[in-house]
């Protein structure tokens, strides 16, 4: 299954969201991928700005699993990957 950078998105407002008592909406998320890095992202809740690494990502993308489409799966199945846009592949253990 692969989902992509809307989805990520979407799993990463809904997890800061539920982290901090507010609604999705007060939530904005900016992707990036960096050399030094690797996957990241900037989010904004109700204005203040924190920067979540890949593991933060990945939690989000599993509990978004859960929730979204009912689907245990685990860091070591997610695999994140980006050119124009950004995407997650996950593999279902079985």
């Amino acid at each position: 299954m692969r989902i992509y950078t809307d989805e990520i998105i979407n799993a990463i407002c809904l997890n800061m969201a539920d982290r901090r008592g507010v609604s999705p909406t007060d939530v904005e998320v900016q992707l990036s991928w960096e050399e030094e890095y690797g996957f990241t992202a900037e989010v904004w809740v109700k204005g203040r700005s924190q920067f979540i690494l890949e593991s933060n990502i990945l939690e989000a993308i599993e509990q978004y699993m859960i929730k979204q489409y009912n689907k245990r799966v685990f860091r070591s199945n997610i695999t994140l990957d980006a050119d124009e846009e950004f995407w997650a592949d996950i593999t279902e253990e079985g």
